[in-house]
């Protein structure tokens, strides 16, 4: 099946001032649900139109012969006919919320994992108990360690819940399946002549080992790289190897770039390092083209998943990365490439940091850096595998066909996204039998209408008025009121924020011409639902074209 997908630009665009990996995440999905939609629209949900153009035109640079179509943000009586509705991040509150007003069982929801370091998107994660996210949803988990994160705040939020009713609750959970995410394998595929003449184009020659960085360059936000220069400059002058790195990233400020400029020339001098612009993609390619291997030491909290070992594996390259996250999902220890051992605090050591952000004491930049810096790599061992990998041209073959060979069957997106799609039959399925269990009906029929935070302003702020505008309430019209005085009001500045169509204000006046109505009889007359002609009646008595009145006998 296919989903309508929530779309907004920046989710899934590559072309922002700051590129992070839930895009390039966020595109690579996008990429594999124009190729596997089949026979149907690939269709956008977004209350922006320009968003959605933005849509028809993003799915158009994908296929030109993608049809699309468009749900408006209020149109959840179609997202009930698609029946799933995905969302390309871990907030499944608001969504679940606003199905309220259809129904829990309208449409099933799915969202996927990306950062779980923000206390916002930890803070999505543990509302999941108290939304009404029902068990036909799902939080696909890109790891088994973004599931043990996001399993461990559910378990705690239970905790909470149970000591501040005092009572066992019982909390509805989404599925949380681990599915990876994917990469575009065929766009790391290179001939020996692209490999050669990317190499010629940064300035290698057959002798240089290239050893290619990709990523964001960020100190706190992806990876220190003070563990990646020290083992460089201790590899080369122990070897002898003339070795090339090779940074192909985005700093997201001079600063920044500056800074990692520096740090290169003064913690391996003897190392040549290229700078390769992230944005550019011809130049990124190019950089994967030309390298010999593949290294990343994340150490970062906000890093879940990792895209960019997947990306060595399709290039070819073996990976040696950090034994973190979700590169222990990707990576074979001696297999693709070698998975380099980390130490970190045992739980309860980081009372003092968190401490500290929660009261905003320090930002967030500051709160991972203090993280990360308390996350170390064996060093040893990054030495030793890094000389293995620098002086065995044999190994990294080996190594690079191995990894190759597991991301064309195991993380293309082709493969990942029917993944993709056998959960959602899933949760249709899931959300079939509920709906069909009459115990499951009778309970879903008492679901409330709506949120408290969203029952509306004339609900919640109810006790502010004078008197209400009901189903009895006499409506007449004003002297000189006629439709051309309505057309008149609203084209003044003051009053061109008017929610009422003109030509409903002249149905509206007509009816009652030949005297006064109540509001449900007038609604009757015109054609409109009692709600829409409560809230039209005050409209236009606001701006004296109607007069209301109780009823005699109302209370």
């Amino acid at each position: 099946m296919n989903p309508a997908i929530v779309f907004e630009p920046d989710g899934y665009l590559l072309t922002g001032p700051k590129l992070m990996g839930r895009q390039s995440a966020g595109a690579g999905f996008l990429r594999a649900a124009v190729q596997g939609r089949g026979a149907q629209p690939v269709t956008a949900y977004t209350p922006s139109a320009n968003s959605a153009e933005v849509f028809r035109r993003t799915v158009a640079d994908i296929d030109p012969a993608a049809a699309t179509e468009w749900i408006a943000g209020d149109r959840l009586d179609l997202l009930a006919g698609i029946g799933l509705l995905y969302r390309p991040d871990q907030v499944l509150g608001p969504m679940a919320r606003q199905r309220l007003r259809v129904g829990p069982a309208a449409y099933s929801l799915c969202g996927v994992t990306h950062t779980l370091a923000t206390s916002w998107t930890l803070d999505a994660i543990a509302k999941i108990l108290v939304d009404p996210v029902m068990p036909w949803d799902a939080l696909i988990c890109t790891s088994k360690a973004a599931l043990t994160v996001v399993e461990a705040v559910l378990d705690r939020e239970a905790e909470h819940q149970r000591w501040r009713t005092r009572q066992d609750v019982a909390s509805e959970r989404p599925l949380l399946p681990v599915i990876p995410l994917g990469v575009h394998t065929d766009d790391f595929a290179f001939t020996a002549q692209e490999r050669q003449a990317s190499r010629a184009a940064v300035g290698l020659n057959d002798t240089d080992v290239a050893v290619l960085f990709a990523g964001r360059l960020s100190i706190a936000g992806k990876a220190h790289p003070y563990p990646m220069l020290l083992a460089l400059q201790d590899v080369a002058r122990e070897t002898g190897r003339s070795i090339v790195l090779l940074l192909a990233g985005q700093a997201f400020n001079a600063a920044t770039g500056s800074l990692f400029e520096t740090a290169v020339a003064t913690f391996c001098p003897d190392v040549r390092p290229v700078f390769v612009d992230g944005k550019d993609f011809a130049a990124y390619r190019g950089a994967w083209a030309a390298a010999d291997l593949f290294i990343s030491l994340a150490d970062s909290i906000q890093e879940t998943f990792g895209l960019t070992p997947l990306e060595a594996m399709a290039a070819g390259l073996p990976a040696l990365v950090s034994d973190w996250n979700g590169y222990k999902d990707t990576v074979r220890d001696g297999v693709d490439g070698f998975r380099i051992p980390t130490w970190a605090p045992a739980p309860g050591a980081a009372e003092v940091v968190t401490r500290y952000f929660e009261a905003g004491v320090g930002g967030y930049d500051d709160y991972l850096y203090r993280s990360n810096t308390a996350v170390a790599v064996d060093m040893g061992e990054l030495r030793a595998r890094l000389s293995d990998l620098v002086l065995d041209e044999a190994l990294r073959r080996r190594m690079g066909a191995a990894g190759q060979a597991r991301a064309r069957s195991t993380f293309d997106w082709r493969v990942v996204y029917r993944s993709y799609q056998d959960l959602w039959g899933v949760q249709t399925e899931i959300r079939r039998k509920a709906a069909a269990d009459p115990a499951t009906q009778a309970w879903l029929s008492h679901a409330p209408a709506s949120s408290a935070d969203h029952m509306g302003p004339f609900d919640t702020f109810a006790s502010y008025p004078t008197r209400h505008v009901t189903a009895t309430t006499i409506v007449s019209r004003a002297p000189g009121a006629t439709p051309g005085a309505y057309r008149a009001l609203i084209a003044d500045p003051l009053l061109s924020l008017w929610r009422v169509a003109p030509e409903l204000a002249g149905r509206v006046l007509q009816a009652l011409e030949a005297g006064p109505l109540t509001v449900e009889e007038l609604a009757a007359a015109t054609g409109v639902t009692l709600p829409q002609m409560t809230e039209v009646a005050a409209r236009l008595a606001k701006i004296d074209l109607l007069i209301l009145a109780t009823a005699p006998n109302a209370a």
